[in-house]
């Protein structure tokens, strides 16, 4: 009876460890955050950051997790000099005065082993909105070439601009703007 207590109790202490939260930091030459938005109804315009950083922590066996994600907004990149700067300015971005968008994440909604929404907060230009970031994928094994486990996940949401201060030429400029995440992290 006694050595049965002893497997239970062993049992249970290595079921905890293995439940774990696990915390993975984000990199950041595979991390992109992107935004997309119609441009007087002639086109879809994609631009992406190319400066992301932050933490993602997940307990997969109690199905909870965070997301701290720090977005450097005078990486913005349309694909064109002069327009960076033109996003950069008061009426888009304004970098000068609110250099970073972050999202804190409340809430990690998993579906079986696998995270699929992630309620949390949104701050653009000191402006802060709740905003659920619905993932699309996600994906964690052995990083092959840096022998170190990593996690890789796409999310997307839609925002309304003029919520965040940004609203300038909207409609013209469409107001809704679709989000994409395409993140990897790993395990320090």
């Amino acid at each position: 009876m006694k050595k049965l207590i002893t497997l239970a109790i062993a049992a249970t202490l290595s079921t905890a460890a293995f439940a774990a939260p696990e915390t993975y930091t984000i990199e950041g030459t595979h991390t992109f955050p992107r935004f997309e938005y119609s441009h007087f109804g002639y086109s879809t315009q994609l631009s992406r950051f190319d400066k992301t950083t932050g933490t993602i922590t997940l307990d997969k066996a109690a199905k909870t997790g965070s997301v701290d994600v720090t977005i450097d907004t005078t990486s913005v990149n349309t694909g064109y000099p002069l327009f960076n700067q033109h996003i950069q300015g008061e009426d888009f971005f304004d970098t000068a005065k609110y250099p970073t968008i972050t999202y804190k994440s409340t809430k990690v909604n998993f579906d079986g082993d696998k995270p699929a929404t992630i309620e949390g907060n949104l701050t653009v230009k000191g402006v802060t909105k709740p905003v659920t970031l619905t993932v699309t994928s996600f994906h964690c094994m052995p990083h092959p070439m840096l022998k170190k486990d990593a996690c890789g996940a796409n999310a997307t949401a839609t925002i309304k601009r003029s919520e965040f201060n940004a609203g300038k030429y909207a409609p013209y400029v469409g107001d809704d703007v679709k989000l994409t995440i395409a993140v990897e992290a790993y395990k320090p």
